[in-house]
């Protein structure tokens, strides 16, 4: 085994909890791997002969191969943190395949597995992994997977796994692993471990927050090891694994006469730092609770930090941070809601609303047809148009005027527009933030070139300090150059429209934007299905864009290379059969005369038949047209999309933004079909 020398010297730092009272979905390896079992089809994790930690390793398997550990069920009806120690190593050199190491979710009644975490950066010691869990009533299953790298000894061990109810960014600081919070190293002022009966501080440390008593602990900085002006302490939390929005709490304390700066910041992938709390009046010398609004929609970094202006501030203590999914008690202004801030004009304007001066915008429907375009929900469904009496109105001007969002808050507006008529496109479109308190309009965003006709998405980053509503502006000049402008699709989340680090995609999705994701075809051809962006080749059949942005990518055959009804095959992964409905959404495009047939097959592992679960034949709209097919299939198995080339060139056909969810498509929201009069898109079919 190639971990052992290592082990004596983590012992006693990793003191996590013992076998006897670990939850369920958690274990210390000890004398056995508790409620997980190693997966038959794959390699066995070893349990180490003196117990302590489980392994896979060189010495027994070969570089690729993978081991994978299964949980029995795990329910975490509070939201729950799971904490895992772990180990990579490989021999020395930087080899071309690492190790890995994945940690999935499983529920029961969904075909693929849920990517939470991933690390392939090798250590010479252990390591803390914490991760978010939301809370469900929906049980599930913890699978770890362990794929061996390149290197004559390359080793994944696991040394505890460990599920308890609260968030990662909470701490008392009471165990020793810290809750995965880590000191930013500095050679002159550090975060410390208090309490404990420990002195080993100049200073005159106090008692902890959480038993108010010697026994209990905290962390503290002090400025007796100062040596330079402006000298700054960090203490690092765990990375935000789900979005979450609520109030952040902390208690702290400054020793009297402290001239020191205290603040609290965000960090997120791109190391962007935004300060979100700063000490003003030090408080008493008791512990002082603090309450800071905290926003991660995307993975984020909490960061304590501390900064000395010399040697004589002192000290400042921290303890007792945690989390609530409510707004802080001092917060005065309605908390955001994404919901309420988004739109897609199936139903009605939702919480938008036009000015007084007339209805600029009108919400409307187009049945699929050849010539104009449907909405972008589903393209069955309703959108908003600027100037719909299709007449010239010079001097015209819409507004749309969104809900109010509080204020000092980072906010990612997202819309989809198209543009149809303008020479000019230069402001056919703007968007303005408008300032209530200050009646102030700053334009943040304008259309200065499109395609025409095409369903375009928009992203804003903006943040304003005071309360702000978004307003759409649609303007025509003169009147030789008016034309109509749609709107659809608006939404409003917290946080940077271009965080480099998103949260795992959702297993099952795919917008081919990055690659054809885990479909493979039956042959690769000038016939086979190709990815692509833009326009097709050939005039009058395919998309002028894909669905996902306008301007990225999508899957389509080329007819011109094929001959009249010539097939191509899209095939899933395998997927795993579970009780219950599935629901597979996406969007296809059928334009052009000689359009010939697009069908969905389900194919059973084991059966030599596929049976058909959807089918449009001929030439359906310009429009990207949304489709719901539901099914149900309890053994392994795979979808294929299959395309037919039709009687002519004029035969493209497109498929893109493919999902599956597990339940019924009934169950899924912003289903548009329903109230949109087309409901043949929604199939059911059990097997």
């Amino acid at each position: 085994m190639l971990l052992g020398g290592v082990l004596l010297a983590v012992q006693a730092a990793l003191q996590l909890a013992g076998a006897l009272d670990l939850p369920a979905g958690s274990c210390a390896f000890e004398e056995s791997t508790c409620d997980f079992d190693s997966v038959f089809e794959f390699l066995p994790w070893i349990l180490n002969e003196e117990g302590h930690y489980i392994y896979v390793d060189t010495s027994f398997a070969k570089q690729g191969e993978k081991a994978v550990l299964l949980s029995s069920d795990v329910q975490t009806e509070e939201w729950s943190c799971l904490r895992l120690v772990y180990q990579i190593t490989t021999s020395s050199g930087s080899p071309s395949e690492p190790s890995r190491l994945n940690l999935y979710v499983r529920f029961d009644d969904e075909s693929f597995d849920r990517l939470l975490w991933s690390a392939k950066e090798p250590s010479d010691s252990w390591l803390i992994a914490s991760l978010d869990l939301q809370n469900s009533s929906k049980k599930f299953k913890i699978l770890i997977e362990g794929v061996l790298g390149h290197g004559n000894t390359a080793s994944i061990a696991l040394f505890e796994i460990k599920i308890t109810t609260g968030y990662c960014i909470e701490c008392d600081f009471e165990e020793n692993h810290l809750c995965g919070f880590v000191n930013r190293w500095n050679p002159n002022v550090n975060w410390f471990v208090g309490g404990g009966n420990m002195r080993n501080s100049h200073s005159i440390l106090p008692q902890d927050h959480t038993f108010r008593s010697e026994l209990g602990h905290y962390m503290y900085v002090d400025s007796v090891y100062v040596t330079h002006y402006q000298e700054v302490a960090q203490l690092i939390s765990p990375v935000t694994t789900a979005p979450m929005s609520g109030c952040l709490l902390f208690y702290y304390q400054l020793q009297q006469g402290n001239d020191s700066i205290f603040s609290v910041y965000t960090r997120d992938a791109a190391g962007l730092y935004e300060e979100i709390w700063k000490m003003g009046n030090p408080g008493n010398a008791d512990w002082n609770l603090a309450e800071v609004e905290f926003s991660a929609p995307y993975p984020m970094e909490v960061i304590f930090e501390v900064a000395f202006n010399g040697p004589k501030g002192g000290y400042v203590a921290l303890d007792d941070i945690s989390f609530s999914p409510v707004p802080c008690q001092n917060q005065t202004e309605r908390p955001f809601s994404a919901v309420e801030a988004s739109c897609n004009f199936e139903e009605d304007l939702c919480n938008f609303y036009q000015d007084k001066e007339g209805p600029g915008w009108t919400r409307v429907k187009v049945k699929p047809n050849m010539h104009r375009a449907g909405d972008h929900t589903s393209g069955l469904g309703y959108f908003l148009m600027a100037n719909t009496k299709f007449t010239s109105q010079p001097g015209y001007i819409g507004r749309l005027y969104g809900p109010s969002l509080p204020g000092n808050w980072q906010y990612c507006l997202r819309f989809y527009y198209a543009i149809y008529g303008f020479l000019k496109m230069s402001d056919t479109l703007a968007v303005y933030i408008f300032e209530e308190n200050h009646m102030v309009q700053d334009k943040i965003w304008s259309v200065l070139e499109s395609p025409r006709g095409v369903w375009m998405q928009a992203e804003i980053t903006f943040k304003k300090p005071m309360p702000t509503k978004v307003v759409f502006m649609s303007l025509c000049k003169s009147f030789w150059d008016c034309g109509l402008v749609a709107l659809d699709d608006i939404t409003i989340e917290l946080g940077s429209c271009s965080s480099p680090e998103k949260l795992p995609t959702p297993p099952g999705e795919c917008t081919f934007e990055q690659d054809e994701c885990a479909f493979t075809q039956e042959r690769r051809n000038r016939s086979s299905w190709h990815r692509r962006r833009g326009e097709t080749p050939t005039s009058y059949t395919g998309p002028k864009g894909d669905h996902t942005t306008g301007v990225g990518y999508y899957m389509y055959i080329e007819a011109s290379h094929m001959v009249y009804g010539q097939k191509a095959r899209l095939l899933s992964r395998p997927l795993r059969g579970v009780t219950g409905k599935h629901c597979l959404t996406l969007f296809y495009h059928m334009y052009g005369a000689g359009t010939g047939l697009l069908n969905v097959y389900l194919k059973k592992e084991g059966d030599s038949e596929e049976s058909l679960l959807w089918r449009r034949k001929g030439e359906q709209s310009i429009s990207w047209l949304r489709v719901l097919i539901e099914y149900t299939c309890e053994r392994r198995h795979q979808i294929i999309f299959e395309a037919i080339r039709g009687v002519s060139i004029r035969s493209d056909i497109a498929i893109d933004d493919v999902k599956f969810q597990a339940g019924s498509c009934a169950e899924m929201e912003d289903i548009t079909q329903h109230s949109s009069g087309y409901s043949e898109d929604l199939n059911e079919i059990e097997y």
